[in-house]
């Protein structure tokens, strides 16, 4: 199987409101654990799902786009996401 079809179906099997854990998902979609984390890691350098701990959400189309802002603008934000809490940068005058 390509790895478009294995991240469609894993992506597609993460409820949209809550989160699922990762055995939860291999058991979901049938696939092998690997197949199952290897699609994860690459949802989840798409900006497309958030991992914590074992537990695996969607991101909301806001949260991916300013996940992607934060990571393609380097200095210019006035602000960071830590841990998913968004914090105002300080600024030298």
């Amino acid at each position: 199987m390509r790895e478009e079809d294995l991240d469609w179906t894993v992506y597609h099997c993460i409820p949209e409101n809550s989160d699922i854990t990762t055995p939860d998902l291999v058991t979901a979609t049938g696939f092998e654990p690997g197949a199952v984390m290897a699609s994860l890691e690459r949802l989840e350098h798409y900006l497309l799902i958030r991992r914590s701990g074992d537990g695996v959400r969607l991101l909301s189309f806001q949260e991916s786009l300013i996940a992607c802002q934060c990571r393609h603008t380097k200095d210019d934000l006035p602000f960071v996401i830590e841990n998913g809490v968004v914090r105002a940068t300080r600024r030298g005058d």
